[in-house]
């Protein structure tokens, strides 16, 4: 009895030395973690600001990033859901890349973007439906701005953008924005582009509905790398000066984390408001096309598509 009462003492011993011991080991765990803390703090800004030396120097800077996403699907005889027999799929990518010249006198920034997305449903039971792939999404932006710098945040500047569609009607409408104004640089990451004088053409079949117009053109964008997480945020607007029914602005976004190496996830999104187009699909494109649209009664809703999926960047 003696011997069993000694033996449960001890591995009550044991358990409660044990339990002392992890405790303490992670005390010391998160007192070192605050010592990490506490030491690569400074060491990033330091890292940080030399960086920012290195963007600030004369020369070239390319690369590019952007979010690849996708899923297929194929089902038999799943009886619980209106087509038992199909196969779906979902495939997409975006891109985002630049190519900026920075001299001591002037800068030339280079930006190219697109977001291009399929999408497949084939009811295996409907002979006469459509099995092929389908373009969802198709957007395309292409700029380059050139500036002569007047001090070490503001200079005259020249830009151009071209906007349209890849996969389906082509230049139609296109959108090419040319314009001179100023361009500021508060920050190393930051343009904002300022542009009283700009016209905006616009490139389509139908001249009854998409007009261009003289007018000032905004660009704000973004761009910013913080160890595994970069993003990149850019605001394009063209306020007519004819009138508001020709305006238009986009706002896109593309988020990422570096898992490993250049591969990662990554999540874009964009925003768009454009009156010609909203009365062109109402006109042309919907379902049920309706001809007695017009500017003063057409639903120019908000504009939004977002893809998120894996990501890269070089």
């Amino acid at each position: 009895m003696k011997k069993t009462i000694l033996a449960i003492a001890m591995v009550f011993t044991i358990v409660l030395v044990n339990a002392q011991t992890k405790e303490e080991l992670e005390a010391q765990i998160a007192a070192k973690k605050d010592s990490i803390a506490a030491l690569t703090g400074p060491i990033q800004g330091r890292v940080d600001a030399l960086q920012a030396q290195i963007d600030g120097m004369p020369g070239w800077r390319t690369g590019a990033f952007g979010t690849i996403g996708g899923s297929l699907s194929n089902f038999n005889n799943w009886y619980s859901q209106n087509f038992p027999n199909n196969s779906a799929g979902n495939i997409g990518f975006t891109v985002n890349g630049f190519a900026n010249l920075q001299q001591e006198k002037f800068f030339w920034r280079n930006a190219l973007t697109a977001n291009l997305n399929w999408v497949k449903l084939d009811d295996e039971d409907d002979p006469d439906d459509d099995d092929g792939f389908r373009e969802a999404t198709d957007v395309f932006n292409l700029s380059s701005l050139y500036g002569r710098k007047l001090s070490e945040k503001w200079a005259v500047s020249g830009l151009m953008e071209y906007r349209t569609t890849l996969l389906s009607n082509f230049n139609d409408p296109g959108y090419l924005d040319l314009g001179v104004g100023a361009t500021w640089t508060p920050v190393t990451n930051l343009v904002v582009v300022i542009h009283p004088l700009n016209y905006n053409f616009v490139f389509a079949d139908d001249d009854t509905i998409f007009n261009s117009s003289l007018g000032a053109k905004i660009v704000a964008d973004y761009t910013r790398q913080i160890g595994a997480v970069g993003f990149k945020s850019n605001l394009s607007m063209f306020q007519s000066y004819e009138s508001g029914d020709l305006s238009n602005w986009t706002w896109t976004n593309s988020f990422s984390y570096t898992l490993w190496k250049m591969i990662g996830v990554g999540f874009d999104f964009g925003l768009r408001n454009n009156k010609q187009e909203a009365l062109n699909f109402a006109r042309n494109l919907a379902n049920t096309p309706d001809p007695n649209a017009t500017f003063e009664n057409v639903d120019n809703d908000l504009q939004s598509y977002w893809t998120f999926g894996l990501s890269y960047s070089f």
